[in-house]
């Protein structure tokens, strides 16, 4: 299969006070469509970093990333937002789920934001038979009405998989998806992982926990900003 994302020279600092905090130094690296990739490092590493200008939540002081032939470094930040929205689903170590809303709002919010008010109206029913399918793929079909504080930490992390999923996206990242739970209940968000992944799904996902890594199709390390493997 062909290269789905593909990032040249990539380099990122932060500025901290007087200080410059450099965060990544040329980062090169590819990932084919059906990859299931992890990137390990220790704290302070970069991969988050790394993760979300891959996923063009930030963008690179210097270097160049193409998502199947598209420069993401090049493109407005309305383009930008339209870009993540459809093409990619983003799973994160603390949820962000809307407390506001149950668990079947927040898996229709990023389908909602890509309709808009006029195609909402006429894309709903269709999208919510998908979202209802998602969930209960996630084995959350008795938690439709339920709030995300009502949820244990693994149901959260499995409902913001379901949201990640809505639009279709071709890329999934996740950063540090079991982080905030214990070794059985992550374990059980890595098989949802991996049988998205044989199913197709082209995965990416930050850890530091080499038991996790060792999970995945490919593991590529990051040290001192830089991929050593």
């Amino acid at each position: 299969m062909g290269h789905i994302l593909q990032a040249k020279g990539i380099h990122k600092s932060y500025t901290m006070g007087k200080q410059t905090l450099t965060v990544l130094r040329g980062v090169e690296m590819s990932l084919s469509a059906g990859d299931f990739a992890v990137i390990i490092g220790a704290s302070g590493s970069g991969k988050s970093t790394l993760l979300h200008i891959l996923g063009a939540l930030d963008k690179p002081d210097k270097g160049t990333i193409e998502f199947e032939g598209q420069r993401l470094d090049q493109m407005s930040n309305g383009r930008l937002n339209q870009f993540r929205n459809q093409n990619v689903g983003f799973v994160f170590q603390f949820y962000h789920l809307l407390d506001e809303l149950n668990v079947l709002e927040n898996v229709l919010l990023p389908a909602m934001i890509a309709a808009g008010p006029v195609g909402w109206l006429q894309c709903k029913k269709n999208v919510q038979n998908k979202a209802i399918s998602l969930l209960e793929r996630m084995g959350l079909n008795d938690r439709l009405p339920h709030k995300p504080y009502e949820l244990s930490g693994g149901e959260r992390q499995r409902a913001a998989i379901a949201r990640a999923l809505i639009n279709g996206p071709r890329l999934l990242l996740a950063d540090e998806p079991t982080g905030n739970l214990d070794s059985k209940t992550g374990h059980g968000i890595l098989e949802v992982l991996n049988e998205l992944n044989q199913q197709g799904q082209t995965i990416l996902m930050v850890t530091h926990d080499d038991r996790i890594a060792r999970q995945a199709g490919r593991v590529i390390k990051l040290s001192d900003g830089k991929i050593v493997s």
